[in-house]
């Protein structure tokens, strides 16, 4: 018996992968100091806590409403419009899903058509590095990616004109993800308004259907000097973007499983009533219980997001300060998210204390691992130019942040 070519053809998730290998360690009594993972240390705030106990108390355990109850996707509309100023949302542009993943997945399913015939395949453009799981799905729903190879050089940051260059009377979409996993970066304001004149561009002339698929799911981990703008709040392209979002970071509720995606507009209700189907087919809705804790998270918990930022922000300095005295390490600094993302290129052809040739940000990886104790992430699983990179995340202690670089400095300078 064999398996379907596409799921044959998936790759297993890196970042998934090491953490077991980290477990792996850990279960032989090896203490493993682990920076792979992109998930908040801190506990979920006491206020969604006691919102879903008492729901839970109140016996709200039955099935839910496919897109989620009215209450809480009115309250994601009301954030949007009020806070991210994204025009004509209501909450019939919302739908609530399973963590910010299966947002994206529906989406990509709902704009893609595998190619019929002779057709070509749609297009939707990356800028990449970019997280694991984006190329997948593009590829699961029938669309192929093309890629925008952003460096270090640039804050991994794509220039418009890259982007007009890749536009092609094929292109569906193009996926946006700032701040960015994995590179720690984020586009400011004016960045991103000439990406969407370029895109504004592109739908008056060669592809009317482009839209942007814009994931903010870092949104609230902002830690340079320019201030987070949404994509969908800029007139040019309100009504062809995309916006996915979901409490897991800012609100430390990774395991709560909730993510949303939202349009705006004519546009934005069609394909939110598309999802909705998608999602009456597969998983229906996330729990009750918990969709009464959305409210909550997003009217009352902005104190208690704002000091996980602020930790944030001070261990991304402590990390980042620590990186750049690596030699010949490249890092940018990081704006947003929680993530250090080195260029650790200049090392290859050189050789561990344990006697592992490095060729590669995965044997990097795996040396560092096996020889010093500190899981990473390397770069290969999020597209081309990343394999001479390694993801390092602070959502973590500051005396593991301290330790943990001190070992990568030490394999470092073991290098031969």
């Amino acid at each position: 018996m064999r398996l379907s070519r596409r799921v044959s053809a998936l790759k297993p998730s890196s970042t998934l992968a090491v953490s077991a290998k980290a477990k792996e360690l850990r279960s032989h009594g090896i203490e493993v100091l682990t920076f792979a993972t992109g998930e908040p240390d801190f506990i979920t705030p006491e206020p969604i806590i006691e919102a879903a106990c008492a729901s839970l108390t109140a016996g709200n355990t039955h099935y839910a409403p496919v897109p989620g109850d009215p209450n809480c996707r009115e309250a994601i509309a009301q954030k949007l419009r009020e806070e991210n100023g994204i025009p004509d949302v209501t909450s019939e542009h919302v739908v609530v899903s399973a963590g910010g993943k299966q947002s994206l997945h529906h989406v990509f399913h709902a704009l893609l058509d595998p190619p019929a015939g002779s057709d070509p395949p749609q297009e939707v453009i990356l800028p990449v590095p970019a997280w694991v799981s984006y190329a997948p799905q593009v590829q699961l729903a029938g669309g192929v990616i093309v890629e925008v190879v952003t460096d270090a050089a640039s804050d991994f940051k794509a220039r418009p004109e890259q982007i007009r260059q890749a536009i092609t009377k094929n292109t569906r979409a193009i996926v946006l993800n700032s701040p960015s996993n994995p590179c720690g970066t984020m586009y400011s304001p004016d960045e991103l308004r000439a990406i969407a004149a370029v895109i504004a561009e592109a739908a008056a002339t060669t592809c009317p259907d482009i839209v942007i698929i814009s994931d903010e799911i870092y949104e609230k981990i902002i830690l340079g000097p320019d201030p987070f703008m949404s994509v969908g709040s800029i007139p040019e392209v309100a009504d062809r973007t995309i916006t996915v979002n979901g409490l897991s970071k800012a609100y430390a509720m990774t395991g709560w499983r909730v993510g949303y995606m939202a349009g705006s507009g004519a546009f934005g209700a069609s394909i939110a009533a598309g999802i909705k189907k998608l999602q009456g087919q597969s998983t229906t809705a996330i729990p009750g219980f918990i969709m009464e804790t959305i409210p909550v998270a997003l009217r009352e918990c902005e104190a208690q997001v704002k000091a996980m930022c602020e930790a944030y922000r001070h261990r991304g300095k402590v990390m980042y300060d620590a990186l750049k005295r690596i030699p010949d390490m490249i890092c940018p600094v990081p704006t947003g998210a929680f993530y250090a993302f080195p260029d650790v290129s200049a090392h290859f052809g050189k050789t561990s204390e344990g006697g592992r040739t490095i060729n590669a940000a995965a044997d990097f990886a795996t040396a560092l691992l096996e020889e010093k104790h500190v899981a990473v992430v390397p770069g290969e699983d999020f597209g081309t130019g990343a394999e001479k990179c390694i993801r390092m995340t602070f959502a973590c202690g500051e005396e593991q942040i301290v330790e943990g670089v001190k070992r990568v400095h030490e394999f470092v300078e073991g290098l031969k």
